[in-house]
């Protein structure tokens, strides 16, 4: 029989009769709103789904304080011991938040989908807290230290108070993207029982899958006599991780592969934190709740990979421990993640530790796959099958057929924009992908045409910003992008490339037309400096407003001496040392 829910009951709170749906929704119409993030977003959903089970809210701080500091919920209803919960699950909002909300005991507050403003649920508020983000980094993720992307992302994306209390569901989030996939547990659960499967080892994973992993969760069910769910995370992973929508495909390609009926796929929408040993105990409960009799616990399972001193997060077995130390209460078996090896000789995979020693093997690493994927050479099928491998190409194509954008700074009549134009022909010449370019001037006026030439330096910034995000969409589609604006600080330049490089990995350069100040002025022809000077034009670059000159620039360039042709050369080594052109 499929698990009992963690706590006992599952807490699916979407389920009601129309008459309460309906008064909800008419409340909601009235009340105040938070928007939730992306994180915040995932979270909701588990809670209102049952996937958080026995949560029935965001906690409070009593429910906060117990599980950041024993790993268990507050008791209640006479336990000895509250529930064991190893995840603090936080609403977190801003004081200006709670005055235009007037956010106190008792309020009710709407909670709604930032993408299309639904309102999900309304939450009625038990308590206000300010948290210690230190104390929590310490205790939930081991330590302080931003190099782990959760503590990171606690200091400098999570507001400075917690909001607990219960919800009251009104509707899941809307989701257009592999629908039949997305399960809650109630419903994966009912799929369980019509099928039959008595266990269910459950597999989580946040990576595309290759055939080791096929072969490890074949090994695991027929050593159990169990049937596979393998249960993806398509939430907020670790920043850099493949997309989930590549990451989807990949799995589907990689089902046949299992032989009839052993496996099933469904989508788990969760927000991780990487918080290896504490995570390992959450992914258990949750896939408790899912309806799994078994869990694969992993070598550094949810690990973020190294701190600050270059060392690993969390021990490579600590995750395990921790399941282990609370097997009886998880009521979920953990099946130890065993690292596989391939055996040329016999054409199959075996765990590492029961290879005899001498026996040839042969293994490929990420960074290896990645190499490979990059320059296009071959991936035997040994390692992978060949719709995976199909579906990663098609994401990640070797770089002459990736996208770039090249940033051309310097101040006006540099001649950044003869260089850029220059580009343009000669890489449309090549003909191997689109080019786009953007010019400075012309773009802040489509972007946004209440903006003149007189604009303040946060004008300029955001202007900036709206380049970055067009640069960064046309390279994901594989073009060429010359972009030319003057682009004179630090923080704007940093703003494109982090657009631009963003999670997929874009590649990103850029060139300091270096003309001196003094040079760009004398050739003026059409007096933008003079009027400047004058004082009819406000905030030109150069006169009355700062250009930050590039430290990191790729290539350093100065029209005086480099003729654009030269420089135009120059870029186009840079671009094929990297292999893009």
């Amino acid at each position: 029989m499929a698990n009992a829910p963690h706590g006992g009951v599952l807490k699916d709170l979407v389920a009601r009769d129309a008459a309460l749906h309906s008064t909800l929704v008419e409340e909601a119409r009235e009340l105040g709103d938070i928007f939730l993030t992306e994180r915040q977003l995932c979270d909701l959903e588990l809670i209102l789904n049952g996937g958080f089970s026995p949560l029935e809210g965001f906690m409070t701080e009593d429910d906060y304080v117990s599980v950041r500091d024993t790993l268990r919920l507050v008791p209640v209803n006479g336990q000895r011991q509250g529930a064991l919960f190893s995840m603090p699950i936080t609403l977190d909002v801003s004081q200006e938040d709670i005055d235009r909300l007037g956010l106190q005991a008792g309020a009710r507050v709407s909670l709604r989908d930032p993408r299309d403003d639904a309102a999900l649920a309304i939450l009625t508020v038990s308590d206000i807290y300010k948290p210690n983000k230190a104390l929590e980094a310490e205790k939930v993720m081991g330590a302080d230290d931003i190099a782990h992307p959760a503590v990171a992302y606690l200091h400098n994306q999570v507001k400075e108070f917690y909001v607990g209390g219960k919800v009251q569901a009104i509707q899941a989030p809307t989701h257009y993207d592999y629908v039949p996939l997305r399960y809650t547990p109630a419903e994966l659960r009912a799929h369980f029982h019509k099928l039959a499967w008595r266990k269910v080892v459950a597999f989580q994973t946040r990576n595309p899958m290759h055939r080791a992993h096929r072969e490890l969760t074949v090994r695991a069910a027929r050593q159990r006599r169990a049937n596979v769910l393998i249960h993806p995370v398509v939430g907020l992973t670790k920043p850099g991780d493949v997309d989930h929508y590549t990451r989807v495909r990949a799995y589907q390609a990689l089902m046949p592969s299992y032989p009839e009926g052993m496996a099933h796929l469904a989508l788990l929408p969760l927000a991780m934190r990487m918080a290896g040993p504490r995570e390992a105990v959450w992914h258990a409960i949750i896939r408790k709740n899912f309806g799994a009799t078994h869990f694969i616990v992993g070598r550094d399972h949810a690990g973020p990979g190294k701190n600050s001193q270059g060392k690993d997060f969390y021990g490579p077995y600590d995750a395990q421990e921790l399941v282990t130390q609370f097997k009886d209460e998880l009521s979920i078996e953990m099946v130890p993640f065993q690292a596989m090896t391939y055996l040329p000789g016999t054409d199959e995979y075996q765990p590492v530790d029961e290879v005899p020693k001498g026996t040839p093997t042969a293994d490929i690493s990420g960074t290896e796959l990645r190499k490979r994927l990059r320059t296009g050479a071959a991936i035997p099928d040994w390692f992978s099958y060949t719709g995976v491998v199909k579906v990663l190409r098609d994401s990640y194509p070797p770089r002459p057929q990736q996208g770039f954008t090249i940033l051309i700074s310097g101040y006006h009549n540099s001649g950044k924009e003869t260089v850029a134009r220059a580009l343009q022909v000669t890489l449309q010449q090549q003909g191997s992908r689109s080019v786009s370019l953007l010019l400075g001037e012309e773009l802040r006026g489509d972007l946004d045409p209440r903006i003149n030439r007189a604009i303040t330096p946060e004008q300029k910034h955001i202007n900036l910003q709206r380049i970055g995000f067009v640069a960064s969409e046309l390279t994901k589609a594989g073009a060429a992008v010359i972009a030319a604006p003057v682009a004179p600080y630090e923080k704007s330049r940093q703003a494109i490339k982090k657009s631009v490089v963003g999670s997929g990995g874009g590649n990103f350069f850029l060139v300091h037309v270096a003309t001196p100040l003094e040079w760009c002025e004398k050739v003026d022809r059409r007096g933008l400096y003079k009027r400047a000077r004058s004082g009819e034009l406000k905030n030109l670059t150069g006169v009355d407003d700062v250009y930050e000159a590039p430290t990191d620039a790729d290539l350093v360039c100065d029209i005086r001496h480099d003729t654009v042709p030269e420089i135009v050369h120059s870029i186009i080594m840079l671009l094929e040392s990297q292999n893009l052109v």
